[in-house]
């Protein structure tokens, strides 16, 4: 029961990035900017997300964590109301970056939930949180596409505020209290983590590899919005089912656990990183076919979340005690990727159009696949420890 409340909450706070991403079209028109303007919400919320990895999360190991859990909970909704009432552009971009700062909550649970798991499941558990979470992420797509048709752009972040707000009083009441055992003050908390990018080189290997997956998948979600309502057609409805095609992707998640805990999690990596650039390769393909585009898109969906899977069950071994600290090297190496990749789609698309974004997609987990060739290979990396 507890792990299935933790997946909620995780996909209900992790959907806070992801919200503005199919109503960028509404965004810009509403604000009176350009497109290209307005890509910059999702680059901002995604560096806002990024500075929370950095200086948030690392307090899940230091600050017990229901408390740290339900506070940030409850500014992300003050966030969300702000975000709802912003007059202008340039409001509604800055508070995007507090959005996406306080909604670090999902990264927090995850560890939480490993520290929960038994050593033997904890693949299983991890795959289970991580489905809640992706699932957030490609519902949250399907979510504001619909409240967008009926009540406007605006309405979903006053929902979600109002969610943020339940979560906080069943959190509350539900989750353990769990106080970390670092003990020194929050400078040695942050100091520690550079340790970790030099001491741990899988650690910065599967980094760096999610970091070009999830550089792949920003891509494609930023500007499909664009290429439905221009090329195809699409209304906000139609846009929230086609939303829905990614969702397939979230069912690899247990999937990656379960090869995980078998110990396949690295070659199961590389199949992965390769697969992600055939599904941008087939979405290149959708220019003038709706199929072709959800098939990439839920082949993209599928590699990127089997990937983060098979990677968080292994980094988690690593060091028990510092699971927070691992969390935010990754992550934050994972969200800073995403928020290049999502400015360096706006200019894309401008200049080349869908295919550009796509071949740009395409690229990045081959940059990956490099580096899990040199780094990652099962005959190249010794076992994680325990």
């Amino acid at each position: 029961m507890l792990t299935t409340v933790l997946a909620i909450a995780c996909g209900a706070t992790v959907a806070n990035l992801y919200y503005a991403q199919p109503l960028l079209d509404l965004i810009s028109r509403d604000l009176h900017v350009g497109q290209g303007t307005a890509t910059l919400v999702v680059t901002l919320t995604q560096v806002g997300y990024a500075v929370g990895l950095v200086f948030v999360l690392p307090l899940g190991d230091l600050i017990e964590n229901r408390k740290l859990v339900t506070r940030v909970l409850f500014g992300t909704s003050i966030a969300l109301v702000a975000a709802a009432a912003a007059p202008a552009f340039v409001v509604f971009a800055a508070v995007s970056v507090l959005v996406g700062l306080t909604s670090v909550v999902a990264q927090i649970l995850v560890p939480f939930a490993a520290h929960l798991a038994p050593e033997a499941d904890r693949g299983k558990v991890v795959g289970k949180v991580m489905s809640g979470l992706l699932i957030g992420i490609l519902l949250a797509r399907s979510a504001s596409s619909l409240v967008a048709g009926w009540l406007g752009w605006r309405a979903i972040y006053v929902v979600s505020a109002v969610l943020m707000l339940l979560l906080v009083a069943l959190l509350r009441r539900m989750l353990p209290e769990r106080q970390p055992e670092h003990t020194a003050g929050y400078g040695s908390l942050l100091a520690s983590v550079g340790h970790l990018v030099r001491t741990e080189p899988v650690l910065r290997a599967r980094a760096l590899c999610q970091g070009t997956m999830f550089a792949a998948f920003t891509a494609y979600w930023t500007a499909v919005a664009f290429e439905l309502v221009g090329e195809h057609g699409l209304s906000q409805p139609q846009i929230a089912l086609f939303a829905l095609v990614g969702a397939g992707g979230a069912a690899a998640a247990p999937v990656g656990g379960w090869l995980s805990d078998r110990g396949h999690g690295r070659s199961g990596s590389g199949i992965m990183l390769g697969l992600a650039t055939v599904g941008a390769l087939v979405a290149g393909l959708g220019h003038h076919s709706v199929v072709l585009l959800a098939l990439g898109g839920v082949l993209l969906d599928l590699a990127v979340n089997s990937h983060q899977v098979m990677s968080q069950a292994e980094i988690y071994a690593l060091q028990p005690s510092a699971r927070a600290r691992i969390n935010t090297v990754y992550m934050g190496t994972v969200f800073v990727s995403g928020a290049l990749s999502s400015a360096v789609t706006g200019v894309l698309h401008g200049a080349y159009g869908w295919t550009g974004v796509c071949w740009f997609a395409a690229a990045t987990p081959l940059v990956g696949l490099v580096v899990w060739s040199l780094r990652l290979r099962p005959s190249m990396v010794a076992p994680a420890r325990g």
